[in-house]
């Protein structure tokens, strides 16, 4: 009995450690967090919310369109539990789409590129995307990396705004 009540008294304390962990204030990424080079990882003084809206805006004015999104702290939410904010939005164009198609059907994996917003400990938002040319680079295509050049400009323009 004894032995059991020692059992179901771990379970319960490791499941609180995990839920501690999941639902703790994230701290801000920096590059090297990511496995793969290319990342930049901007600090922003706007809040989670604020950053999200500020990117959508970037997008736009830059002339590319969000053309997927997620959340995993919209969908916890909405199940009850409340983790740090984080959204990826995926942005691209169609005359991009096809000029990677042309240069590569593979490559294709790759669209839409992605912003990913994440909310720090201290309230504020960080926003982390990855250069177009390090994505497109394994591809090995020199119509690939012109147009990756091309969408490295336009990323970091967003980025910029976005976090201004």
């Amino acid at each position: 009995m004894r032995f059991i009540r020692h059992a179901i008294l771990g379970s319960i304390m490791l499941t609180a450690s995990v839920m501690a962990s999941v639902v703790a204030p994230a701290r801000a990424l920096e590059a090297g967090d990511f496995p793969v080079s290319g990342y930049h990882v901007l600090a922003t003084p706007h809040g989670f919310a604020a950053l999200v809206k500020r990117l959508n805006a970037a997008i736009k004015s830059n002339g590319m369109f969000a053309v997927t999104r997620a959340s995993a702290s919209a969908g916890a939410s909405s199940r009850g539990i409340t983790i740090p904010g984080n959204m990826i939005i995926g942005v691209y164009r169609n005359d991009f789409a096809v000029r990677m198609l042309e240069a590569s059907i593979p490559a294709g994996i790759e669209a839409p590129l992605i912003f990913y917003v994440t909310e720090n400990a201290d309230g504020t938002a960080s926003l982390s995307y990855r250069a177009p040319s390090a994505t497109f680079a394994p591809y090995g295509s020199a119509a690939l990396d012109e147009m990756a050049g091309e969408l490295d400009t336009l990323f970091a323009k967003i980025a910029a705004a976005a976090v201004k």
